[in-house]
């Protein structure tokens, strides 16, 4: 009987060689009789699989954009988050490709963006990766600024506790109190209330929040493969950002209880 191929499994492998060969040269250099070599298939099989090297190189970019989007839904159910605000924080470590074993990971995907800035169908398969990744971020934003209670200090990121730097120390926002406030509802030290109707400031976008998260994740990437960052240097910049977000979901939060 024929051996039965399973294609599926064929082009996934195949996508894989791409991503390496992307990784290391990028992709204009990548040739189907590379990628063959690099996957242990014959070029035929290559050419069974895609049409064309454009094709082939979509495909690699979906494979990849998928791939992350799996890890981080496989993040949030292997390790239960405290809360809605820790598995935000999850999110946002996986997709930042910061920690060395992502760092080949990260060479393809910003490979694949440059390429796609003068490539309108490799720019289309990026714009779908970037969608789901985006409406994954918006549902676990969504679900923070609904459940942005009281929680411990575990559940919040190193630095967001005083709003110090985080390797200083500081107690959880449940060690310090409230700031007291005039009976207008402004605090009495005349600082600015949080958002709300009374002050005419619009509640939280959660879609405009998950597009500023990834565009920060996307902009850190690239800072520490050029060794501009340090990952440690731009963990903490993603850290600073999300303890400002969880101060904004918590004053929306505040401003919703008092309507």
């Amino acid at each position: 009987m024929p051996k039965q191929v399973d294609y599926a499994e064929r082009r996934r492998r195949i996508a894989e060689a791409v991503c390496r060969l992307v990784a290391a040269h990028g992709p204009q250099a990548v040739t189907l009789r590379d990628v063959a070599a690099r996957a242990e298939v014959s070029l035929g099989a290559v050419q069974r699989c895609f049409r064309d090297k454009d094709e082939m190189l979509r495909f690699a970019v979906d494979h990849v954009g998928e791939r992350v989007t799996a890890r981080v839904r496989d993040r949030l159910a292997a390790s239960p988050a405290r809360s809605a605000v820790t598995a935000l924080g999850h999110a946002a470590e996986e997709v930042a490709l910061l920690r060395e074993e992502r760092r080949a990971e990260a060479r393809t995907w910003l490979a694949f963006v440059a390429q796609a800035a003068v490539s309108e169908p490799l720019a289309r398969s990026l714009r779908g990766s970037y969608a789901a990744l985006e409406d994954l971020v918006v549902r676990l934003v969504t679900e923070a600024a609904g459940t942005t209670g009281p929680r411990t200090p575990a559940d919040i990121p190193a630095g967001a506790r005083t709003g110090a730097p985080a390797d200083s120390p500081g107690g959880s926002p449940a060690d310090t109190p409230a700031p007291a406030r005039s009976p207008g509802g402004a605090p009495a030290d005349g600082s600015a209330p949080p958002p709300g109707p009374h002050t005419g400031v619009p509640a939280l976008d959660a879609r405009r929040e998950a597009r500023t998260l990834l565009a920060l994740t996307d902009g850190l990437t690239t800072h520490v493969l050029v060794g501009h960052l340090t990952p440690a240097e731009a963990e903490d910049v993603l850290r600073t950002h999300l303890t400002a977000l969880w101060r904004r979901l918590e004053a929306t939060d505040e401003a919703t209880d008092e309507t």
